[in-house]
């Protein structure tokens, strides 16, 4: 049994908690998604090969995700310069499978930078249609065109609004709010001194997050959906966010199909009953998936 618990209130609802301490002291793999918009998966596959980079596939939906095994940082890779691959966590990459932007629809991502969820978007997109990448922070700006550049994408824009506040000038058939959380996914306790720091301000995280998730369902057209997501196992900044949209708007929940088995969402957190469709809601584990610790719904509107 291991003394030095991480996370120890979550033990309740984690299931397999010891696993899920073990899997925390372990590295997060490396995974890349292979950028169709400029190269296949085959040839990529062999070049990497070719390299020592064993590519194993990480989920049967799509031939695009894989585990890369020897590839040290991805990012010194000459496929990574040439737009072939982009290094992006597992789970992560599932968001955008998640949402399932059709080619040639108006989507917005509420919070793109770094721009892995935008440009994913565009290569299932196939490049038509047009994609509002939208990132309050100027800084992040240059950063996220560079990532969208690399990597071919031709239909998206770059605006600068506060996610919560984005105009409603315009309605949108899909949307992604990859919003900001508090990051305990990309914990890991790779050092006896590693300790998961809490950042200021993580309490007011979840009325944010409401928020962002109630501008975020208005923006939708009539049979329109959003991909609410985190990388934290709060269930404060996860169900009950969602909750509190299905409680202030005609919204349901949607299947999340990814190709992945994963956990659904809990039915309540310190005395808070969630509606029943939270378990609709997907969480990702690290001893069950791994990679980083995910939380996602598709939400829709009430027919």
């Amino acid at each position: 049994m291991i003394m030095d618990l991480l996370f120890p209130s979550y033990k309740e609802f984690i299931p397999e908690f010891d696993r899920f301490q073990e899997r925390l002291r372990q590295p997060i793999p490396v995974h890349v998604r292979i950028n169709r918009l400029k190269a296949d998966p085959e040839t990529v596959t062999g070049a990497l090969a070719r390299k020592g980079v064993d590519l194993q596939r990480s989920t049967p939906a799509t031939d695009t995700l894989y585990r890369a095994e020897g590839a040290g940082s991805a990012g010194n890779l000459l496929e990574y310069f040439l737009g072939h691959i982009h290094p992006q966590a597992l789970t992560s990459c599932l968001a955008a499978v998640a949402l399932e932007p059709p080619e040639g629809a108006f989507v917005l991502d509420m919070c793109a930078a770094p721009g892995g969820k935008t440009s994913h978007m565009a290569q299932l997109m196939n490049n038509t249609g047009l994609i509002v990448a939208n990132e309050l922070y100027a800084g992040r700006h240059i950063p996220l065109g560079h990532t969208l550049e690399r990597l071919g994408v031709l239909n998206a824009v770059i605006t600068g609004y506060p996610a919560q506040e984005f105009p409603m000038r315009h309605l949108f058939d899909r949307i992604m709010a990859d919003v900001p959380c508090s990051g305990e996914g990309r914990f890991r306790k790779l050092k006896r001194a590693s300790r998961y720091v809490e950042t200021g301000g993580r309490e007011a995280l979840p009325r944010l997050q409401k928020r962002i998730a109630l501008r975020g369902f208005d923006l939708l057209r009539p049979g329109g959906e959003m991909l609410y997501a985190t990388c934290t196992y709060n269930p404060e900044e996860n169900e009950s966010v969602v909750n509190s949209v299905l409680q202030r708007r005609e919204a349901r929940l949607l299947p999340i199909r990814v190709g992945i088995p994963h956990d659904p969402g809990i039915p309540g957190w310190k005395g808070e009953v969630y509606d029943p469709q939270i378990e609709k809601a997907a969480r990702f584990y690290p001893h069950r998936v791994d990679s980083v610790g995910f939380f996602m719904a598709r939400i829709g509107r009430r027919r």
